[in-house]
Protein backbone atom coordinates (compact mmCIF):
# COMPACT_ATOMS: atom_id res chain seq x y z
CA UNK A 1 0.00 0.00 0.00
CA UNK A 2 1.00 3.48 -0.89
CA UNK A 3 -0.49 6.47 0.65
CA UNK A 4 -0.23 9.91 -1.20
CA UNK A 5 -1.01 13.09 0.23
CA UNK A 6 -0.47 16.91 -0.60
CA UNK A 7 -2.13 19.87 0.29
CA UNK A 8 -5.20 20.75 -1.29
CA UNK A 9 -5.00 21.34 -5.37
CA UNK A 10 -1.35 20.44 -5.42
CA UNK A 11 -1.85 17.51 -8.31
CA UNK A 12 -2.64 14.34 -6.87
CA UNK A 13 -5.29 13.28 -8.75
CA UNK A 14 -3.93 14.18 -11.63
CA UNK A 15 -0.72 12.14 -11.19
CA UNK A 16 -2.89 9.25 -10.17
CA UNK A 17 -4.64 8.70 -13.35
CA UNK A 18 -1.55 9.26 -15.45
CA UNK A 19 0.23 6.43 -13.52
CA UNK A 20 -2.96 4.07 -13.83
CA UNK A 21 -2.73 4.47 -17.55
CA UNK A 22 0.53 2.76 -17.80
CA UNK A 23 0.83 -0.69 -18.63
CA UNK A 24 2.86 -1.72 -15.27
CA UNK A 25 0.24 -0.14 -13.07
CA UNK A 26 -2.48 -2.79 -13.96
CA UNK A 27 -4.07 -4.84 -11.05
CA UNK A 28 -4.10 -1.80 -8.79
CA UNK A 29 -6.41 -0.67 -6.50
CA UNK A 30 -7.42 3.12 -5.58
CA UNK A 31 -8.94 4.41 -2.67
CA UNK A 32 -9.67 8.02 -2.56
CA UNK A 33 -10.23 8.94 1.13
CA UNK A 34 -12.60 12.37 1.25
CA UNK A 35 -14.18 13.34 4.44
CA UNK A 36 -16.69 15.61 2.33
CA UNK A 37 -20.13 14.58 1.88
CA UNK A 38 -19.65 14.53 -1.52
CA UNK A 39 -16.26 13.77 -3.44
CA UNK A 40 -14.47 14.74 -6.24
CA UNK A 41 -11.61 13.45 -6.91
CA UNK A 42 -12.87 9.76 -6.98
CA UNK A 43 -15.28 10.51 -9.68
CA UNK A 44 -12.63 11.77 -11.75
CA UNK A 45 -10.73 8.70 -11.27
CA UNK A 46 -13.48 6.22 -11.72
CA UNK A 47 -16.08 5.47 -14.87
CA UNK A 48 -19.26 5.24 -12.60
CA UNK A 49 -20.67 6.81 -9.49
CA UNK A 50 -20.52 3.38 -7.49
CA UNK A 51 -18.96 2.09 -4.08
CA UNK A 52 -16.31 0.27 -5.89
CA UNK A 53 -15.42 0.95 -9.89
CA UNK A 54 -13.22 -0.74 -12.49
CA UNK A 55 -11.06 1.68 -14.09
CA UNK A 56 -9.97 0.48 -16.94
CA UNK A 57 -6.48 -1.05 -16.88
CA UNK A 58 -7.55 -3.65 -14.09
CA UNK A 59 -7.70 -1.30 -11.58
CA UNK A 60 -10.11 -0.89 -9.49
CA UNK A 61 -11.67 2.33 -7.45
CA UNK A 62 -13.23 3.06 -4.12
CA UNK A 63 -14.21 5.78 -1.94
CA UNK A 64 -13.71 5.87 1.62
CA UNK A 65 -15.34 9.16 2.97
CA UNK A 66 -14.99 8.27 6.87
CA UNK A 67 -13.05 5.06 7.63
CA UNK A 68 -10.11 3.99 5.75
CA UNK A 69 -9.33 0.91 7.89
CA UNK A 70 -12.63 -0.25 6.83
CA UNK A 71 -12.58 0.17 3.12
CA UNK A 72 -8.97 -1.41 3.03
CA UNK A 73 -10.92 -4.35 4.81
CA UNK A 74 -13.59 -4.74 2.97
CA UNK A 75 -11.52 -4.55 -0.35
CA UNK A 76 -9.23 -7.11 0.58
CA UNK A 77 -12.62 -9.15 1.75
CA UNK A 78 -14.22 -8.36 -1.58
CA UNK A 79 -11.00 -9.63 -3.63
CA UNK A 80 -10.82 -12.94 -1.65
CA UNK A 81 -13.98 -13.72 -2.13
CA UNK A 82 -13.64 -13.02 -6.34
CA UNK A 83 -16.01 -10.22 -5.81
CA UNK A 84 -13.08 -7.47 -7.01
CA UNK A 85 -10.54 -8.43 -9.70
CA UNK A 86 -7.36 -9.34 -7.81
CA UNK A 87 -4.79 -6.59 -7.35
CA UNK A 88 -1.48 -6.48 -6.32
CA UNK A 89 -0.95 -2.98 -4.42
CA UNK A 90 -3.51 -0.36 -3.47
CA UNK A 91 -2.60 3.17 -3.55
CA UNK A 92 -4.86 5.68 -0.92
CA UNK A 93 -5.28 9.12 -1.74
CA UNK A 94 -5.81 11.21 0.94
CA UNK A 95 -7.59 14.36 1.40
CA UNK A 96 -5.61 17.28 0.91
CA UNK A 97 -6.37 18.40 4.23
CA UNK A 98 -5.49 15.20 6.10
CA UNK A 99 -2.47 14.82 8.23
CA UNK A 100 -0.47 12.00 7.23
CA UNK A 101 0.80 11.13 10.72
CA UNK A 102 -2.60 9.83 12.05
CA UNK A 103 -3.32 7.64 8.52
CA UNK A 104 0.02 6.12 9.23
CA UNK A 105 -0.98 5.60 13.09
CA UNK A 106 -4.24 4.14 12.04
CA UNK A 107 -2.45 1.46 9.44
CA UNK A 108 -0.57 0.20 12.19
CA UNK A 109 -3.19 -0.13 14.94
CA UNK A 110 -5.53 -2.25 12.84
CA UNK A 111 -3.57 -6.23 13.07
CA UNK A 112 -6.19 -6.80 10.27
CA UNK A 113 -5.16 -4.41 8.03
CA UNK A 114 -1.61 -5.25 8.64
CA UNK A 115 -2.16 -8.54 8.57
CA UNK A 116 -3.42 -8.41 4.68
CA UNK A 117 -1.32 -5.20 3.34
CA UNK A 118 2.12 -3.97 3.59
CA UNK A 119 2.56 -0.38 4.46
CA UNK A 120 5.46 0.45 0.94
CA UNK A 121 5.46 4.45 1.57
CA UNK A 122 4.02 8.29 1.73
CA UNK A 123 4.63 10.28 -1.34
CA UNK A 124 3.68 13.86 -0.76
CA UNK A 125 2.72 16.22 -4.24
CA UNK A 126 3.79 19.75 -3.98
CA UNK A 127 2.67 22.66 -5.63
CA UNK A 128 5.78 24.60 -7.14
CA UNK A 129 4.04 27.23 -7.46
CA UNK A 130 2.11 27.50 -3.99
CA UNK A 131 4.81 26.12 -1.79
CA UNK A 132 6.44 28.89 0.24
CA UNK A 133 2.99 30.18 0.52
CA UNK A 134 1.21 27.33 1.62
CA UNK A 135 4.18 26.45 3.92
CA UNK A 136 3.48 29.80 5.56
CA UNK A 137 -0.54 29.27 6.10
CA UNK A 138 -0.68 26.01 6.94
CA UNK A 139 1.21 23.63 9.42
CA UNK A 140 -0.44 20.76 7.84
CA UNK A 141 1.88 21.24 4.57
CA UNK A 142 5.08 21.06 6.32
CA UNK A 143 3.86 17.51 8.06
CA UNK A 144 2.89 16.55 4.77
CA UNK A 145 6.09 16.68 2.98
CA UNK A 146 8.37 16.42 6.69
CA UNK A 147 6.79 12.38 6.78
CA UNK A 148 7.30 11.93 2.75
CA UNK A 149 9.17 8.91 1.56
CA UNK A 150 8.97 10.53 -1.85
CA UNK A 151 8.04 13.51 -2.97
CA UNK A 152 7.20 14.71 -6.41
CA UNK A 153 6.90 18.69 -7.44
CA UNK A 154 3.59 19.51 -9.61
CA UNK A 155 3.35 22.91 -11.67
CA UNK A 156 7.35 23.08 -12.02
CA UNK A 157 7.08 24.75 -15.71
CA UNK A 158 4.77 27.70 -13.95
CA UNK A 159 7.64 28.64 -12.57
CA UNK A 160 11.64 30.38 -12.96
CA UNK A 161 14.01 28.30 -12.76
CA UNK A 162 15.26 30.26 -10.04
CA UNK A 163 12.00 29.39 -8.29
CA UNK A 164 12.45 25.71 -8.71
CA UNK A 165 15.16 25.67 -7.20
CA UNK A 166 14.12 27.29 -4.28
CA UNK A 167 10.89 24.83 -3.98
CA UNK A 168 13.34 22.23 -3.88
CA UNK A 169 15.76 23.54 -1.24
CA UNK A 170 12.50 23.96 0.69
CA UNK A 171 11.34 20.50 0.75
CA UNK A 172 15.00 19.28 1.14
CA UNK A 173 15.45 21.30 4.46
CA UNK A 174 12.36 20.01 6.08
CA UNK A 175 12.94 15.86 4.29
CA UNK A 176 16.78 15.55 3.72
CA UNK A 177 16.11 11.57 3.51
CA UNK A 178 13.42 11.75 0.39
CA UNK A 179 13.90 11.48 -3.08
CA UNK A 180 12.55 14.36 -5.09
CA UNK A 181 11.38 14.42 -8.53
CA UNK A 182 9.38 16.78 -10.93
CA UNK A 183 6.12 15.42 -12.08
CA UNK A 184 6.93 15.96 -15.48
CA UNK A 185 9.93 13.45 -15.06
CA UNK A 186 8.00 11.15 -13.46
CA UNK A 187 4.36 11.19 -15.18
CA UNK A 188 5.40 7.82 -17.36
CA UNK A 189 6.91 6.18 -14.49
CA UNK A 190 4.35 4.83 -11.81
CA UNK A 191 7.01 3.29 -10.38
CA UNK A 192 8.35 6.43 -8.69
CA UNK A 193 4.60 7.40 -7.26
CA UNK A 194 3.53 3.58 -6.92
CA UNK A 195 6.66 1.80 -5.25
CA UNK A 196 8.65 -0.32 -7.33
CA UNK A 197 9.87 -3.63 -5.88
CA UNK A 198 12.51 -2.85 -3.28
CA UNK A 199 12.60 1.04 -4.25
CA UNK A 200 11.76 2.48 -0.82
CA UNK A 201 13.19 -0.13 1.15
CA UNK A 202 16.83 -0.23 -0.25
CA UNK A 203 16.81 3.47 0.08
CA UNK A 204 17.34 3.92 3.84
CA UNK A 205 21.31 4.67 4.10
CA UNK A 206 21.20 8.21 3.83
CA UNK A 207 23.15 10.80 4.73
CA UNK A 208 22.08 12.24 7.79
CA UNK A 209 20.75 16.17 8.16
CA UNK A 210 18.86 17.81 10.44
CA UNK A 211 16.21 20.42 8.80
CA UNK A 212 17.48 23.89 8.75
CA UNK A 213 16.82 25.75 12.09
CA UNK A 214 13.71 28.21 11.44
CA UNK A 215 12.39 26.24 8.57
CA UNK A 216 10.37 23.53 10.59
CA UNK A 217 10.37 21.82 14.14
CA UNK A 218 11.53 18.72 12.24
CA UNK A 219 14.42 16.98 12.94
CA UNK A 220 15.75 13.93 10.31
CA UNK A 221 18.47 12.03 9.97
CA UNK A 222 19.88 8.43 9.98
CA UNK A 223 21.69 5.38 12.82
CA UNK A 224 23.39 2.76 11.09
CA UNK A 225 24.55 -0.02 12.81
CA UNK A 226 27.39 -2.74 11.61
CA UNK A 227 26.49 -5.74 14.23
CA UNK A 228 23.29 -7.54 13.87
CA UNK A 229 20.48 -7.42 16.59
CA UNK A 230 18.92 -9.95 19.05
CA UNK A 231 14.95 -8.84 17.58
CA UNK A 232 14.39 -8.70 21.53
CA UNK A 233 17.04 -6.59 22.13
CA UNK A 234 15.78 -4.36 19.32
CA UNK A 235 12.35 -4.11 20.44
CA UNK A 236 13.17 -3.39 23.93
CA UNK A 237 15.30 -0.47 22.76
CA UNK A 238 12.24 1.14 20.63
CA UNK A 239 9.32 0.15 23.34
CA UNK A 240 11.94 2.49 25.79
CA UNK A 241 12.01 5.01 22.67
CA UNK A 242 8.50 4.83 22.41
CA UNK A 243 7.63 5.32 26.31
CA UNK A 244 9.83 8.10 26.90
CA UNK A 245 9.36 10.30 23.88
CA UNK A 246 5.91 8.84 21.80
CA UNK A 247 4.62 12.53 20.76
CA UNK A 248 8.16 13.66 19.27
CA UNK A 249 9.00 10.18 17.40
CA UNK A 250 7.27 10.76 14.03
CA UNK A 251 8.24 8.40 12.06
CA UNK A 252 10.78 5.54 12.72
CA UNK A 253 10.97 3.42 9.32
CA UNK A 254 13.99 0.73 8.13
CA UNK A 255 16.06 -2.03 7.47
CA UNK A 256 17.04 -4.09 10.76
CA UNK A 257 19.61 -7.00 10.32
CA UNK A 258 18.43 -9.14 12.87
CA UNK A 259 20.12 -12.17 14.37
CA UNK A 260 19.11 -14.98 12.19
CA UNK A 261 17.16 -13.95 9.51
CA UNK A 262 18.55 -14.25 5.91
CA UNK A 263 17.50 -11.29 4.82
CA UNK A 264 16.05 -7.47 6.61
CA UNK A 265 13.42 -6.65 8.66
CA UNK A 266 11.48 -4.00 7.37
CA UNK A 267 10.14 -1.79 10.32
CA UNK A 268 8.04 0.98 9.90
CA UNK A 269 6.97 3.24 13.65
CA UNK A 270 4.60 6.10 13.83
CA UNK A 271 4.62 7.36 17.57
CA UNK A 272 3.61 4.88 19.99
CA UNK A 273 2.67 2.22 17.03
CA UNK A 274 4.53 -0.20 14.90
CA UNK A 275 3.38 -1.97 11.64
CA UNK A 276 3.93 -5.47 11.60
CA UNK A 277 7.83 -6.32 11.27
CA UNK A 278 7.92 -8.16 7.31
CA UNK A 279 11.42 -9.58 6.51
CA UNK A 280 12.57 -9.73 3.29
CA UNK A 281 14.07 -13.23 1.56
CA UNK A 282 17.69 -10.77 0.43
CA UNK A 283 19.19 -7.62 1.71
CA UNK A 284 18.91 -5.10 -1.81
CA UNK A 285 22.44 -5.34 -3.88
CA UNK A 286 24.46 -2.57 -3.26
CA UNK A 287 27.34 -2.16 -6.18
CA UNK A 288 28.87 -5.52 -6.08
CA UNK A 289 27.33 -6.97 -3.01
CA UNK A 290 25.08 -6.65 -0.31
CA UNK A 291 25.07 -3.59 2.40
CA UNK A 292 24.01 -5.79 5.82
CA UNK A 293 24.01 -2.81 8.10
CA UNK A 294 20.77 -1.91 10.08
CA UNK A 295 19.98 1.73 8.68
CA UNK A 296 17.09 3.66 10.33
CA UNK A 297 15.53 6.87 9.63
CA UNK A 298 14.14 8.96 11.89
CA UNK A 299 11.84 11.65 11.45
CA UNK A 300 11.53 13.58 14.85
CA UNK A 301 10.14 16.90 16.79
CA UNK A 302 12.54 18.34 19.40
CA UNK A 303 14.31 14.87 19.64
CA UNK A 304 17.83 15.16 18.76
CA UNK A 305 19.86 12.81 17.06
CA UNK A 306 22.42 12.91 20.13
CA UNK A 307 19.92 11.64 22.69
CA UNK A 308 18.27 8.88 20.11
CA UNK A 309 21.92 7.39 19.75
CA UNK A 310 22.63 7.59 23.73
CA UNK A 311 19.47 4.97 23.83
CA UNK A 312 20.57 2.87 21.66
CA UNK A 313 24.16 3.18 23.02
CA UNK A 314 22.92 2.14 26.67
CA UNK A 315 20.96 -0.64 25.45
CA UNK A 316 24.47 -1.87 23.53
CA UNK A 317 26.60 -1.52 25.87
CA UNK A 318 28.68 1.32 23.28
CA UNK A 319 31.39 3.35 23.96
CA UNK A 320 30.57 7.13 24.28
CA UNK A 321 32.39 7.45 21.14
CA UNK A 322 30.94 5.22 19.19
CA UNK A 323 27.45 6.20 20.31
CA UNK A 324 28.60 9.76 18.69
CA UNK A 325 29.37 8.71 15.42
CA UNK A 326 30.91 10.29 12.33
CA UNK A 327 30.02 12.36 9.68
CA UNK A 328 28.15 9.86 7.86
CA UNK A 329 25.93 8.84 11.10
CA UNK A 330 27.05 6.71 14.01
CA UNK A 331 27.96 3.26 13.33
CA UNK A 332 27.60 1.49 16.14
CA UNK A 333 29.61 -2.24 17.05
CA UNK A 334 27.60 -4.20 19.52
CA UNK A 335 29.10 -7.26 18.52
Amino acid sequence: MTVVTGFLGAGKTTLIRAALAHPSAARTAVIVNEFADAGIDDVLLRTAALDVTLIGNGCICCAARSDLNRALRALYADRERGAVPPFDRVVVETSGVSEPAPVLQSFAADRTVTGSYALEGLVTVVDSVLAARTQSQASIWSEQVALADRIILTKADLVLPAGGAEVRALVGALNPQAEIADAADVRDVPGFLFGAPGRSRSGFACTPQAATPGVAPYDSFVLTFDAAFDWATFMRIMDALSAARSEDLLRVKGLVNVRGCDGPVVVHHVQHLAAPPEELAAWPPAGDSADRRTRLVFITRGLSRQKVAALFAAHLDLQPGEAAGSDRGPVMRAG
